[in-house]
Formats: structure tokens, sequence, C-alpha cells
């Protein structure tokens, strides 16, 4: 996957909306004002982190050389996933997981708007 077309499925994720913060080399992603995804346009390599629970995300990096803490974010919640390391499938499971959290974190009419019971 590359940048973009993490961009366009982090969209396609109902209520998502982009916008900038840290300066215009970083692109957010958010649900009802939460960011579930960070984008670091000049990072090295072609990355980008998403929030998951401190044991998964742990978990992952012991397994995958291309799941690391997230640089410039608290490293217990945040991974960096770099994209020419990780499968396409796997990179937007990951995404659809970051999502879901924050979802999971919101009110609860809010939550049942999107379809969670929790």
């Amino acid at each position: 996957m590359n940048i973009e077309e993490v961009r366009e499925y982090a969209l396609s994720l109902p209520g998502t909306t982009e916008d900038q913060a840290y300066g215009e080399d970083w692109v957010l992603f958010r649900v009802e004002g939460k960011i579930f995804l960070h984008i670091w346009l000049n990072a090295p390599q072609p990355t980008c982190a998403v929030k998951l629970p401190p044991e998964q995300g742990q978990t992952l990096r012991d397994h995958y050389d291309g799941i690391r803490p997230a640089y410039h974010l608290n490293k217990v919640h945040w991974n960096d996933i770099f994209l020419d390391e990780i499968d396409d499938d796997m990179v937007k499971v990951l995404i659809n997981q970051s999502y879901r959290l924050v979802l999971s974190k919101l009110p609860k009419r809010l939550r049942e708007q999107y379809g969670l019971k929790k």
C-alpha cells in the first residue's frame, strides 16, 4: 500500500475526517473528533501510525519487523506501520482496528450510530 491508498481507505470508513496538525507534514484522520490514524508525510519510509491496545501492539512488534513503536507518538498506544514491509490486507485490518478502538471509547449514543453495541 502507498500513502494515497492508506488515505483513501481511511476516508472510506464512516464518519472519518481528515485534517493537518503539527505542521503541514502531518495528516490526521479522526472519527467524531478523535484521532485513529497519523501519516507523517516526511517520514524516511512510507508509514502510518495506528492506535492499538498496548498488549496487541507489543505482540505485533515482537512478530513483525515492519511494526514498531510510533516515532513521534505515545509508544505504548501508537504503532508505526511500515507500508513497504507489511501486507496491504494487514495494513487495512490494523487501520480498521484503530478506528474501532477509538469508536469503542465514544459515548454510547455515538457508538450505536456506528453499529457498535459495547
